[in-house]
């Protein structure tokens, strides 16, 4: 592939709704442009993904189509790994928004319109699959309308429906195109044709001024006129151009193609980059800087770093610097991203794509800049995953390389998250949803050849006391030698959600040896751990030692520590002991239509609402509900919304379990340790 200056380059990403055909498209424009010699899924390249038939990850693939350089960035469209669509579409200046021609605007696709809002991208609609059985453009059209505004403006009409598709009219130039020739429109579309021209046209003038006194003087436009003005309009996002295709059948593609050239922006007209130094212009003559969008963990080529030239020349063999770990890079073999491959070029321009591998220290949202221009550049921040599992190795040899293997994924996938709960002592797992977690599971065995299980987490419950107790301990146990002896007094009282635990010393008079307290507060740490009730950590008390005794002889650390246990579980008996439970901030949003049903449901779940918000057509709401009763939520939420749902929760503070269910949660932990002591019998 040669090599393309900045004004012919364009970066476009495929997004919708999974299933919409954003990667049948993809494998459609690549053939087109000559890249494929058939219809072949390029971007569609993991063997999840070929054994799925989903995207789960986003790729990019080059092609050239009459002077221009198109990197085409296929993205997923399912909501479990929606968030790589999110994180991808830095990378990107438009976007085609794919929609199925038959199901119309879905779930995901109102989803990822409001990441195209975010990034600011132009973006024109695909209106794909209409070769099939019910596929319809008008019903498709009419949702396409209702969901983004009037904007949303038909440039061209399908030519014949269903099986009978064969190509599209252009309503800019008047033609029609069938099999990539071009011809005069059918009659029994003449007066459709009219109609939609004219209304392009109005649309096209209303928000120039120059064009609109121009319409109103002639009551029409010139072609070219036409064309600069939706050149315009498209990539002030005032116009969202509609188009016909079928990827499968393969038409359509050299009209989206041409579109792309003529009415896409170039990295050049996409402003500048904000970095942590002021800004850096999308140009040549700038100091060189690229940013890391995604990295793929590959087993043969090692990490392979996806990248956008944001300003200068990126020449091979570069040498470049880290931004976040100032470690010097070298960029050898560099090239443009075609699925999997990386076709070698001596350079890369400024807005263009590329991908280079085994740089040393750099991962996805690092800036690698110029010595002497250093700039960092903000990454893309993702939600955090909403499920989590806890994962165990299947055999010790699996144990040995599943923290390496595991680490490699999550430079991959940045929506994963992997940890120890410190109080389980489980590995934890957390990702998007179970498939998404399945998967990542498939690939540790396929990849690195690490079997894991999974199984749903415990949930991190503890104890306190609500009262206050004086208690003794004393230990007491004549040998044949010297003896043991230790006695004490200490009063429990509790302290405030988060106040750990508190240990004083008010002990008088030499009753107790200042070298056996140390022994009386780690007796009472160490017993705390085991928990009294079922078998989860004390929290949250304090400890007094104020009185005792000891022998000259038969005392010792050991005996005190002994002591102090007897001591504390005797207190913990008579200081009413109760069961604290996780409580998460959980935020819902939702269609507004929903939220009755999601008020309900939050209540059954012994949520407390602590806010609620409207944001155009969505409700947010906020609250506080148990860890416990949030476990399979995610599939809950799916049902109750139609999948238009998502949320987000995170850890806030710990609270009193109800007496009902902290009666079963004790009797469970109860069996289970009994279940525990008999197999170790």
């Amino acid at each position: 592939m040669k090599v393309y200056e900045t004004s012919d380059i364009r970066n476009v990403a495929l997004v919708g709704h999974g299933h919409s055909g954003k990667t049948a498209l993809t494998a459609a424009l690549l053939f087109t442009a000559g890249a494929t010699p058939r219809l072949d899924t390029i971007t569609d390249f993991d063997d999840e993904e070929i054994a799925r038939k989903i995207t789960i990850s986003s790729a990019v693939a080059a092609i050239e189509w009459k002077g221009k350089k198109i990197n085409l960035i296929d993205t997923p469209g399912f909501n479990i790994f929606i968030n790589d669509t999110r994180g991808t579409l830095i990378a990107a200046d438009a976007a085609l928004v794919v929609v199925d021609g038959i199901a119309g605007v879905e779930v995901q696709t109102e989803k990822v319109w409001t990441f195209t809002d975010e990034f600011v991208l132009p973006r024109a609609i695909v209106i794909n699959k209409l070769d099939r059985e019910r596929s319809s453009f008008e019903r498709t059209l009419e949702s396409v309308q209702s969901a983004f505004g009037r904007t949303a403006v038909p440039i061209q009409l399908p030519i014949g429906a269903e099986k009978e598709f064969k190509g599209v009219v252009d309503l800019v130039r008047m033609k029609s195109y069938v099999g990539g020739k071009e011809g005069d429109i059918p009659a029994d579309l003449a007066e459709a044709a009219k109609a939609g021209h004219e209304a392009l046209v109005e649309m096209v003038a209303e928000g120039n001024d120059a064009l609109l006194e121009e319409f109103f003087n002639e009551g029409t436009l010139p072609v070219d006129h036409i064309l600069d003005g939706l050149r315009e309009a498209v990539r002030v996002r005032r116009i969202f151009p509609v188009l016909c295709a079928t990827a499968t059948g393969n038409i359509g593609s050299d009209q989206i193609l041409s579109f792309i050239n003529e009415h896409f922006p170039s990295p050049l007209e996409c402003g500048s980059w904000k970095g942590t130094k002021g800004e850096r212009a999308i140009k040549d003559s700038a100091p060189v800087s690229a940013f890391v969008f995604k990295t793929i963990a590959d087993p043969f080529a090692g990490r392979v770093s996806y990248f956008k030239v944001i300003s200068g020349v990126v020449k091979n063999d570069a040498h470049l610097i880290n931004s976040r770990s100032s470690v010097d890079e070298r960029l050898a073999h560099i090239g443009a991203l075609f699925g999997k491959a990386i076709v070698p070029v001596t350079e890369l321009h400024a807005g263009d794509i590329g991908g280079v591998a085994k740089l040393r220290d750099t991962l996805t949202g690092d800036t690698l800049a110029d010595k002497t221009a250093m700039i960092e550049y903000p990454e893309v921040r993702l939600p955090e995953p909403s499920i989590a599992y806890a994962i165990a190795a299947k055999t010790r040899n699996d144990e040995d390389r599943m923290g390496n293997a595991i680490h490699k994924i999550l430079e991959e996938d940045r929506s994963l998250r992997f940890y120890r709960d410190a109080q389980t002592k489980e590995f934890l797992l957390a990702g998007c949803g179970q498939q998404h977690i399945e998967i990542i599971v498939s690939r540790l065995k396929k990849r690195y050849g690490v079997e894991v299980a999974l199984h749903a987490p415990k949930i991190p419950y503890r104890e306190t006391i609500r009262g206050r107790a004086e208690v003794q301990g004393r230990h007491k146990k004549q040998t044949g030698g010297h003896g043991q002896f230790g006695d004490c007094w200490i009063r429990l009282e509790p302290l405030q959600r988060g106040g750990k635990f508190e240990f004083a010393n008010e002990v008088f008079g030499g009753a107790i040896p200042k070298n056996f307290i140390p022994a009386i507060e780690k007796g009472i740490i160490e017993t705390a751990e085991k928990g009294y009730l079922a078998g989860f950590p004390v929290v949250d008390f304090k400890v007094v030692v104020y009185d005792g005794s000891y022998h000259d002889v038969d005392s010792s650390e050991m005996s005190f520590k002994l002591a102090a246990r007897k001591a504390f579980r005797a207190g913990m008996e008579a200081a009413k002991p109760s069961l604290l439970e996780p409580v998460m901030n959980v935020e819902v949003q939702a269609p507004v239509e929903f939220a009755g049903d999601l008020m309900g449901d939050m209540n059954g779940r012994r949520g407390r609402i602590s806010g609620m918000d409207t944001k155009g057509g969505t409700q947010i709401i906020k609250a506080q509900v148990p860890m416990a009763e949030m476990l399979n939520y995610l599939n809950d939420l799916t049902s109750m919304t139609q999948g238009r749902g998502s949320f987000s929760m995170e850890f806030d503070h710990y609270d009193f379990v109800p007496g009902l269910q902290a009666e079963k949660i004790i009797a469970a932990a109860k069996a289970a340790r009994a279940g525990e002591e008999e197999e170790e019998e």
